[in-house]
């Protein structure tokens, strides 16, 4: 579906590399690949082994990072960041990465993921007399590592991250030395990979074909990876780990070149697809997809049922970002600019549309009038996720319980509201055996189930669930 306009985002995606002397222009390359997981800010912090320098701005890849800003990010290790603004909101501030100066010397930190412990940790930092410069929760780890008691950078930063709670995939870089880190649960996909003697580390590994590295293996849950001129030493912050990566990578916000936990994107959307076709088995025409994560779903449902897959959707790659906007008028006006039905593929026909999710219903509604509006007979409405019923605390924008329509809707009173001839969506349990999964162990199904793999705290609640 689109990202941009339906309000289903994620915070960001992180790159780095060490020991490459052309490290920024890598890095580059690599967040474009990543640039899918956020577009409304993106940064470099490069190391020469001796100073941290860095170039950010508000805008894509391409746009902040040009020939003249490039010449000024010279040196052999790098880290990236592409950020889709949730927590702490938008501003240049809180463009990643971080980057902070002192005596000792210089840090800088590229975040993925989302601190439900954020608020409490702050009015403690504050009490103690720091002083915040931005609106992030990647802010504080920065103060916690600076705070910390311990003699060695190595072990001030295994304190600072054991006092986290929440998702968070850490690129942290000195002038000497990177540091690579994954919350106890393993939330957000990080992989390191080899690239001649130099090492890189991504949120996808689409990252890596894109740079011509070559995957090593996945960073693991509660693990400190620390990469300098030495080499690579794995350490651990944190003993008892509970693998939980979020299944709406897999579902919609990962590329479909990418792997996780040793499975193709593509592929894991197929079976998704297939498997819904097993559980809604519709007598239609033809088979569509809403462009672009829904495809591979769209072709696994049209595989199964047998009914002929086509392109009764067009998205229009050329929209300024001027309609990323976050009123609901603008929303679906977004959606009329972005998307086109073919109607010659869909007029005189009864027509499965294939999307990954429903969050507010907006866009869905909009998307089966285009349809209709092209002639389609009947609009059937599958989805190959179960309903988002509860709010993502882990860094995906999924707004407040009160502005998702299935928290509170009946299937049957979501059908009624996007006007389309039936609606149904994937089972939990058809979703992990399209996975290959008995159980839902090793995944956080908590926007689907309520069931979250850490604690909630009260004011990360009473804001996701405010009235």
């Amino acid at each position: 579906m689109l990202a941009e306009i339906k309000g289903l985002n994620e915070e960001c995606g992180i790159f780095g590399v060490w020991g490459h002397p052309d490290a920024a222009q890598l890095t580059y390359y690599g967040l474009h690949s990543l640039q899918h997981r956020g577009q409304e800010g993106t940064g470099i912090v490069v190391s020469d082994g001796k100073t941290l320098k860095g170039v950010k701005g508000e805008g894509l890849v391409s746009e902040i990072f040009t020939t003249e800003a490039m010449t000024k990010l010279t040196g052999s290790a790098a880290i990236g960041h592409v950020r889709y603004a949730t927590a702490g909101g938008g501003g240049y501030e809180n463009v990643q990465p971080l980057l902070f100066h002192s005596q000792s010397g210089s840090l800088a930190l590229a975040h993925n993921g989302n601190l439900v412990n954020a608020n409490s940790l702050k009015h403690q930092l504050e009490t103690q007399g720091s002083i915040f410069q931005t609106s992030s929760d990647t802010e504080v780890l920065a103060h916690l590592i600076r705070r910390s008691g311990y003699p060695h950078l190595n072990d001030r930063v295994k304190n600072a991250l054991s006092m986290l709670k929440g998702a968070y995939a850490y690129l942290i870089m000195t002038e000497n030395e990177l540091m690579v880190a994954l919350d106890p649960h393993g939330l957000r996909p990080l992989s390191l990979g080899l690239l001649g003697d130099a090492y890189v580390v991504a949120s996808e590994t689409c990252a890596f074909d894109v740079v011509g590295a070559e995957y090593i293996r996945e960073i693991m849950p509660g693990e400190l990876l620390i990469i300098n001129e030495n080499g690579l030493t794995s350490e651990r912050f944190a003993v008892s780990t509970t693998k939980a990566i979020c299944m709406m990578e897999y579902v919609y916000f990962s590329r479909p070149d990418s792997n996780i936990h040793g499975i193709n994107v593509h592929t894991a959307r197929k079976n998704l697809g297939k498997r819904l076709a097993l559980e809604a088995p519709i007598d239609a025409d033809v088979v569509t997809g809403v462009p672009d994560s829904s495809i591979s779903a769209a072709i696994g449902y049209a595989e199964e049922a047998g009914i002929p897959y086509e392109m009764g959707l067009i998205k229009n790659r050329y929209v300024g970002r001027t309609f990323i906007q976050p009123s609901q008028t603008l929303r679906e006006q977004g959606v009329k600019m972005k998307l086109s039905a073919v109607r010659g593929v869909v007029e005189g026909k009864r027509v499965v549309m294939v999307d990954d999710s429903i969050v507010r219903g907006t866009t869905s509604r909009r998307i089966v009038s285009l349809l209709k509006e092209a002639g389609a007979t009947e609009v059937h409405v599958v989805i190959s996720s179960p309903p988002i019923k509860n709010p993502c605390f882990y860094g995906i924008d999924t707004s407040t319980k009160e502005e998702l329509i299935a928290s509170d809707k009946s299937v049957e009173d979501i059908r009624q509201l996007i006007g389309a001839d039936s609606l149904t969506f994937l089972t939990v349990d058809g979703m992990m055996h399209a996975l290959g999964q008995e159980g839902t162990n090793g995944y956080c199904l908590g926007c689907f189930t309520g069931n979250y793999p850490t604690e909630i705290y009260p004011d990360t609640l009473q804001y996701y669930y405010q009235k």
